[in-house]
């Protein structure tokens, strides 16, 4: 006969404690075996902290998680430490306050996890408004406050003058005309962004576009020093605020100028122009440069053949946030004597360079909490595949890559090359 509900307690819940055994239709049932009819631990949490977050607008998400786990197996953080949107969510619930914890400035916003979510908890979302109140609180990483303060002051991360923004178009080796100057419409304005106008490296892979851009016969320009960066990571990292000022100086900026279509280097700079422009009023025709270029590769020229074994990196917000996978391989494809080979994680669940969501600028912050850099266990995976050349195509990964290189000592082993600069040497003579 099954057991009435009513008779399952011989005692009232309220105090089930205050009793010594546990007694079931007269039998003692308070063994260690047996703990389902206890109090349960559950009622020693408060949900206050789940609903600071879920209070939130774009926190709301956090709070349909159903700890499922699927997220945990595709984070990119979880693999070099201990992380996922499922152990944030268990931590919360069991007292940790994200707006105070470390935790909150791990995440790259990648996307994997939204991927595989059956619950549609959506971290892009969550973070960024976490991130922005923790920020309003004065708790934000030492190294990533840094970096705001430079892109409020300078106009970009790195720090350096407006004035050398156009500085790299010196040494192109072809004439990169400044719309401010030529006074032209153009079909394409090349919006160059902060790491392709001044870091060596990235400096590196401007110069190869430019001249390919010419060589391909493209009515091009760039605007110069009145660029400033768009800012999507530093939205992503919590300052909403700094984006919103930066976006709505872009966009008047960009009024000034007749122009079709809007190329970016950078897949950050893509999704923001794609994604986040418009709701401020900036709505344009956006293209990727291996978008641009891919269609056209019919018409290089090639000069030499590359007998390089390639494999490439996925960018986060090329990809999984845009959509965008076949255009960088279509090039890398085209090169004449390139060998392209896959790594384990790509396309939809290809891995994270470590750099999105404000990670660019909190690889020391990093360093406390994780086994090793994302970037480290890419290059590592990189050179598993029998790989010669590790080929990106966003400004954030040749730098970190190349550290990565290093750092695991595979300096002579793997070469980190732009898909551009692949393009280039392969274009040009010896």
């Amino acid at each position: 006969m099954p057991i009435e509900k009513e008779k399952l307690l011989s005692v009232e819940p309220a105090r089930i404690h205050e009793h010594e055994h546990l007694v079931l239709e007269g039998s003692d049932i308070s063994g260690h075996w047996n703990r389902m009819f206890e109090q349960r631990v559950l009622w020693d949490y408060t949900p206050d902290l789940l609903g600071k977050i879920t209070a939130l607008e774009g926190g709301e998400s956090l709070g349909w998680c159903y700890q499922c786990g699927k997220c945990v197996g595709v984070c990119p953080v979880d693999v070099v430490g201990d992380y996922g949107p499922r152990k944030i969510f268990r931590k919360v619930q069991s007292g940790t306050d994200l707006f105070t914890s470390d935790d909150l400035w791990l995440c790259t916003t990648c996307m994997n996890c939204l991927r595989v979510c059956p619950k549609e908890v959506d971290m892009v979302k969550i973070m960024p408004a976490v991130r922005e109140q923790a920020m309003l609180e004065g708790n934000v990483p030492a190294e990533l406050q840094d970096a705001f303060e430079k892109t409020a002051k300078y106009g970009n991360p790195l720090g350096e003058p407006a004035r050398k923004r156009a500085d790299w178009t010196r040494d192109a080796g072809v004439e990169v005309p400044i719309v401010a100057k030529t006074g032209k419409p153009v079909d394409l304005l090349w919006w160059v962004e902060c790491y392709p106008a001044y870091h060596p490296r990235g400096k590196e892979a401007a110069r190869a576009l430019a001249r390919t851009l010419v060589a391909l016969g493209v009515d091009f320009g760039i605007i110069g020093i009145e660029e400033k960066c768009v800012a999507d990571s530093q939205r992503l990292a919590g300052e909403k605020g700094l984006f919103e000022s930066l976006a709505e100086e872009n966009i008047k900026t960009l009024r000034n100028y007749q122009f079709r279509r809007l190329m970016v280097t950078d897949p950050h700079a893509y999704n923001a122009f794609r994604n986040e422009y418009p709701r401020y009023g900036g709505s344009y025709e956006v293209v990727h440069y291996t978008q641009l270029l891919a269609p056209l590769m019919s018409k290089i020229e090639w000069k030499k053949e590359l007998r390089y074994k390639v494999t490439f990196h996925d960018p986060c917000y090329l990809g999984r946030h845009n959509g965008e996978y076949e255009a960088p391989r279509a090039i890398l494809k085209a090169i004449p004597g390139l060998e392209l080979v896959e790594m384990f994680r790509c396309r939809q669940n290809g891995y994270c360079c470590g750099g999105g969501g404000g990670g660019m600028w909190l690889d020391g912050f990093n360093t406390q909490h994780l086994r090793e850099r994302l970037s480290e266990r890419r290059v590592r995976e990189a050179v598993e595949v029998g790989a010669e050349v590790l080929a990106v195509c966003c400004p954030f990964e040749v730098s970190r890559f190349e550290d990565a290189v290093k750092s695991t000592g595979n300096e002579g082993k793997l070469l980190v090359r732009d898909i551009v600069e692949l393009m280039d040497e392969a274009r040009r003579a010896a």
